[in-house]
């Protein structure tokens, strides 16, 4: 079971936003215009399927950017513990704090989810293709964190 009110389609705007990184500095969607961003929201820094999908986002970037890509990561955790995540992992790319899952709720990328058989209220871990005008181009919910650079960059029609 998901949740799907106020999920973000392709062709929306993107809504903009403001949020601190793992240094504590106040970043906004807005700064990014006239760039192509990856905006993905995972459930928690240093877990093993967030860590995995962050490193493979790590791995692939350098494609990622010669594709005029930039990578923006959100979660709930506070820029502190994004800080030892980044330092632990090699983590190469922006990572942004949304305690209060304000950016989360913009983006529909909070809800009900089954997890165990349970259905439970959190985050769904998403991603969006955002063009340099601000437009979303591809809204991804609900994906798997193994394999998901890989097929995102199958969508984007980025070579190996």
């Amino acid at each position: 079971m998901t949740d799907v009110s106020g999920r973000i389609e392709a062709g929306q705007t993107a809504p903009d936003f403001t949020l601190l990184d793992e240094d504590g500095a106040s970043r906004s969607l807005s700064d990014y215009r006239g760039r192509r961003v990856i905006l993905y929201f995972y459930p928690e820094a240093g877990t093993p399927g967030c860590t995995t999908e962050a490193c493979d986002f790590r791995d692939n970037l350098n494609s990622l950017k010669s594709a005029g890509y930039t990578v923006l990561g959100v979660s709930r955790d506070l820029p502190s513990k994004l800080r030892g995540w980044v330092d632990e992992q090699g983590i190469n790319f922006t990572l942004l704090s949304d305690p209060d899952v304000a950016v989360h709720n913009l983006y529909g990328a909070w809800g009900e989810k089954s997890l165990y058989g349970k259905t439970v209220t959190g985050v769904l871990r998403s991603t969006f293709v955002i063009d340099e005008e601000g437009v979303v181009t591809l809204a991804l919910y609900n994906v798997k964190a193994t394999g998901h650079v890989a097929s995102l960059r199958k969508k984007l029609k980025i070579d190996a």
